[in-house]
């Protein structure tokens, strides 16, 4: 692969060129910018995003199976996005593929002191790992995530540190241990999240205060009681 990106004949290097030619002709303070959202702030952002939606979910009324399985699937998130890291430290070692600005002259090279192998980026396989994991458990933030994942991948490659294939190929490995491993992440961690909520101290991690009014409510059936259909209501209203 290292062989095949020195030739400058590739689309993957032509691609490379063009993006990171924006960083050429952009003033200062976007290149500056673009390394720190590059470099950290889109990292941060997608945390933030978790924690976010950790917030929102614990706060809705459910019952106890629904609350814990819903936080199992964001506590999933950033464990996916840490194994999935794992699972590229044997990969780069065995690719060995140098960083673009090593076999290319012209880069605009953003960020200094690079100096591991470059495929696979893990700056996109963190931030799509946890994208995907996090679109498993809402589907409004998992789109949010995943566009931030999809804007770490064009920022590593403005900033002449990862070629475009590099960035691919962490969407492919985020999104496949996000996905491939959310069941077994799901009958792991809910029995957790169960034992949590279950807790005195801790219970509040998993639900709320409201939360917990309202799932009792939905829980609780009276037996031998009449339940009033939304129809009849109305038809008792009109009458």
């Amino acid at each position: 692969m290292a062989g095949l990106a020195a030739s400058g004949s590739n689309p993957d290097v032509d691609l490379l060129y063009d993006i990171n030619g924006l960083a050429k002709d952009a003033p200062h303070w976007l290149d500056r910018t673009v390394e720190f959202v590059g470099e950290y702030g889109l990292l941060l952002a997608m945390v933030l995003l978790v924690v976010w939606c950790w917030w929102t979910v614990r706060r809705r009324p459910a019952s106890a199976e629904e609350a814990a399985s819903a936080v199992a699937a964001l506590v999933w998130a950033p464990l996916a996005a840490g194994l999935a890291v794992l699972v590229n430290v044997p990969i780069r070692g065995f690719v060995e593929r140098p960083r673009p600005f090593l076999d290319h002259q012209g880069l605009e090279v953003l960020v200094s002191g690079k100096t591991d192998y470059s495929f696979v980026s893990d700056h996109a396989t963190i931030t799509m790992a946890m994208g995907v994991a996090l679109f498993v458990a809402n589907r409004r933030f998992g789109l949010v995530g995943i566009g931030l994942g999809l804007l770490e991948g064009f920022c590593r490659v403005y900033m002449g540190v990862h070629y475009p294939t590099d960035v691919v190929g962490g969407f492919a490995l985020g999104t496949a241990v996000a996905l491939l491993l959310s069941p077994v992440a799901s009958m792991l961690l809910t029995p957790v999240m169960k034992a949590v909520d279950g807790s005195g101290w801790a219970g509040w991690a998993v639900r709320g205060r409201s939360a917990r009014a309202g799932g009792r409510d939905a829980d609780t059936v009276v037996p031998g009681a009449r339940v009033e259909s939304a129809s009849a209501e109305e038809r008792d209203l009109a009458a």
